[in-house]
């Protein structure tokens, strides 16, 4: 991939997400979640800022989901058997995807709290 065109690399991207969106349940979950802010978001119309920065820490759960999942796909790979180091880097792996989901959640709660 190194030293390949801007059009090759966005193909090389949108396979990534195609087999994330194919082989993850979790990432599937994280893409109904962002339709489903979406339509929150419409329904209680925050300001722009408040749209705009759910959306983002969305798409960077997203993001981190993909990441995990690439992750846990390379660890199988190289060590199938159980290995403690391996199960430290799924669960660290893991957690980060949780951290910002709970930010999001937290500020989609905040968002809907400060409609009302």
């Amino acid at each position: 991939m190194k030293n390949t065109g801007l059009h090759r690399r966005i193909l090389f991207a949108l396979a990534g997400i195609r087999d994330g969106f194919v082989r993850e349940k979790a990432f599937r979950q994280q893409s109904i979640a962002i339709v489903l802010a979406i339509v929150m978001l419409a329904i209680v119309r925050p300001p722009a800022i408040w749209s705009a920065l759910l959306l983002a820490t969305l798409a960077a759960a997203l993001a981190m989901e993909l990441m995990n999942g690439a992750v846990e796909t390379l660890a199988d790979h190289l060590h199938a058997d159980r290995h403690e180091a391996i199960r430290i880097v799924k669960d660290m792996s893991s957690a980060a995807v949780l951290v910002l989901n709970l930010a999001n959640a937290a500020l989609a709660i905040w968002i809907i709290v400060a409609a009302l």
